[in-house]
């Protein structure tokens, strides 16, 4: 493995459209292996990710390599209490298995350093995320969301992938 640098930029309001289709397409790979199709439509839908990158706090970042768009995610800074979210993060179809999406979570620490913790969350079947929060990034689960125990704040209206997943948190500093 070369290695290779990783940078974040916002992404901008005209890269919106392509930023979706790009996150639709990383996220869909999983979904379809465990269901065997998208069951509505895109995941998340078009509404819940013109929510997520306007919501107040909301930073969506761009992943680039060597200055190609690889990759995205979308943050949300609380500028009070430093306690932030990862609210997306993805790589592009054909980017993963070369160290790009750690990289680009070292790059989103090293932007917000006010940080006091990260939480972020994915479905119960995305193993692939689990391992790299978990393993490569030093996230906790701290809760497993299930119909014994309900997301409280849940902020997707697509409910076709189930309501089971993992919470994820990484202290920073006390």
């Amino acid at each position: 493995m070369t290695s290779q640098n990783v940078s974040l930029t916002v992404a901008d309001l005209n890269d919106f459209p392509d930023f979706k289709k790009e996150l639709q397409a990383a996220f869909a790979i999983a979904v379809i292996e465990e269901f065997g199709g998208l069951p509505d439509g895109p995941i998340p839908s078009d509404r819940d990710l013109d929510n997520s990158l306007r919501a107040p706090g909301a930073v969506p970042l761009r992943i680039l390599c060597e200055g190609r768009k690889v990759g995205g995610a979308v943050v949300t800074i609380d500028e009070v209490t430093h306690h932030n979210t990862l609210d997306l993060f993805f790589l592009k179809v054909g980017e993963h298995g070369q160290g790009l999406g750690h990289k680009a979570w070292l790059a989103i620490e090293a932007r917000f350093p006010q940080t006091v913790s990260w939480q972020t969350h994915t479905p119960y079947f995305e193993r692939r995320n689990i391992h790299f929060y978990v393993n490569k990034c030093g996230f906790k689960i701290i809760a497993f969301f299930n119909a014994h125990h309900p997301q409280q704040d849940h902020r997707s209206s697509d409910d076709s992938i189930g309501d089971e997943g993992f919470l994820f948190e990484k202290i920073m500093r006390e």
